[in-house]
């Protein structure tokens, strides 16, 4: 597993957990939608996937059929994926996506110049992301592998189990 990547608040700035600690500036909720704060780990991964907002509770907001490396941080839906569809000036600035976080891509998902592209074939699945002042409470431990937002306390007094079985 690689060391966390980490997002900071507003213009979200992802720090890589590989040695060369680069900054790829991305994006993240609109202020209607916010991103889930605390730990999350890459549970899926796909070169290009589906997004629906019908399958997140938002109606017919959008229907994308080809988000670029797209990689699962929560089970409610949170991704960290390619976005191709938004101009370059948002990332790193503005914050304009239903929850997910965001990052420079291009049509196609082949395009190995874009953060998009660079932050996936840096990750694996089980690597770590964190996510601060994201103005949304901290994920629930039940969604994804949220156990990490435990304190040790909270793991120890058995909350842990009562999180993952309700």
């Amino acid at each position: 597993m690689s060391p966390p990547s980490w997002l900071a608040p507003a213009a979200t700035r992802l720090r890589t957990g590989r040695a060369d600690r680069r900054h790829l500036p991305g994006h993240r909720r609109d202020a209607d939608h916010t991103t889930w704060s605390g730990i999350m780990v890459i549970s899926e991964r796909y070169k290009e996937t589906r997004t629906e907002s019908s399958t997140v509770g938002l109606g017919d907001e959008y229907d994308i059929s080809d988000v670029p490396h797209a990689q699962r941080l929560i089970t409610s839906g949170t991704f960290i994926h390619g976005t191709y569809w938004a101009s370059t000036s948002v990332f790193g600035s503005e914050n304009t996506s239903h929850g997910c976080i965001g990052l420079h891509d291009a049509k196609g998902a082949d395009d190995k110049s874009v953060d998009g592209f660079k932050f996936c074939d840096s990750s694996m699945l089980g690597d770590v992301v964190v996510v601060t002042n994201s103005g949304k409470e901290t994920v629930y431990p039940a969604n994804g592998l949220g156990g990490w937002n435990l304190s040790r306390a909270e793991w120890q007094a058995g909350q842990a189990r009562s999180a993952f079985t309700g």
